[in-house]
């Protein structure tokens, strides 16, 4: 069985993965915890070895680099667990923020957790998280779904899923391509979602800019995107509370039989599903209730469902 340990920094185990948070741009958010480590360990494996170089440099510290990213992880990743059985505590980083989250590790991670090394997580900033909890939302419940596929198809395909996301949505993206989003949410409805853009969070230039999609579509019109965006979207249970009656969460897009309410056609599903019932079972009956389109109440009772199964465990 692999063991996770919580050993302090004073006390840095051998042959073990550490993976650590940096700063998402911020200095002053780098831990006493993170600085202990990268001084101590062996090896640091870095996304980016020169920016990882400029860090160590502003903390006066010389560790031996090598560079782990999307590219080389399957050949890098058999030296590295090699080097961790020899006994070599070895520090994982991104470019900013925390390994694995939208950034090269996972492969890593599970790599050793199948050789039986121990992993060791050092907290620090996130994106994602900060971009949430500023963003004025919904917090209690979010989906996070990094950076959208570049594929058209593929990207299509995955923002169509979330169009029936119940939950607060956390995205990334690159100036270069925010008005190109935007305007592919208003295309497939979400123009009337409220929104919140994180943009250059913790640096200088931080700001959050707020509205509905459509709004800030029309912002970027004439001002230019600058620095890195994480996009917070409204999820579609807090867009029935506050717009019961709009076309997005009603399915009354000029077809019949679709829900007059989502928010009561989401306590329905939630009702007969806490009664026993099947998926399927409980969307043919929220369908028969309510008039809703069965395949919609389907993924709605699916990703209840999942989020009640979470929350349960």
């Amino acid at each position: 069985m692999t063991q996770t340990t919580s050993e302090s920094a004073s006390t840095l185990p051998r042959g073990t993965l550490i993976l650590v948070g940096t700063p998402i741009g911020n200095l002053g958010d780098l831990s006493r915890r993170v600085i202990e480590v990268l001084a101590q360990v062996d090896l640091i494996a870095a996304e980016d070895t020169r920016r990882t170089r400029q860090l160590l440099s502003y903390l006066g510290l010389h560790q031996p680099l090598t560079s782990y990213h999307e590219h080389n992880q399957a050949s890098k990743g058999l030296e590295l667990i090699e080097k961790l059985r020899s006994g070599q505590s070895i520090a994982l980083v991104s470019d900013a923020g925390m390994p694995c989250i939208s950034d090269p590790g996972g492969r890593l991670v599970a790599e050793c957790v199948a050789a039986d090394l121990p992993v060791l997580v050092i907290p620090g900033p996130s994106a994602a998280v900060t971009a949430l909890a500023g963003s004025g939302l919904e917090t209690e419940r979010y989906a996070f779904e990094g950076f959208l596929p570049a594929d058209r198809k593929a990207r299509k395909a995955r923002l169509q899923e979330l169009q029936k996301e119940l939950r607060t949505m956390v995205l990334y993206e690159a100036p270069h391509r925010l008005k190109k989003t935007l305007q592919e949410l208003i295309a497939l409805g979400f123009g009337d979602r409220l929104v919140a853009l994180g943009r250059e969070l913790t640096k200088k230039h931080e700001e959050f800019l707020r509205g509905t999609v459509q709004g800030l579509a029309d912002y970027y019109d004439t001002n230019e995107p600058r620095g890195e965006f994480v996009i917070v979207l409204e999820g579609m249970t807090a867009l029935a509370r506050r717009l019961p009656e709009h076309p997005t969460v009603t399915g009354r897009s000029g077809s019949e039989g679709t829900p007059s309410d989502a928010a009561a056609a989401i306590d329905l599903l939630k009702q007969l599903l806490g009664q026993g019932m099947s998926v399927k079972e409980a969307a043919r009956e929220a369908a028969t209730q309510t008039g809703g389109k069965k395949n919609e109440l389907y993924a709605l009772a699916i990703q209840i469902q999942e989020i009640e199964l979470g929350e349960s465990q």
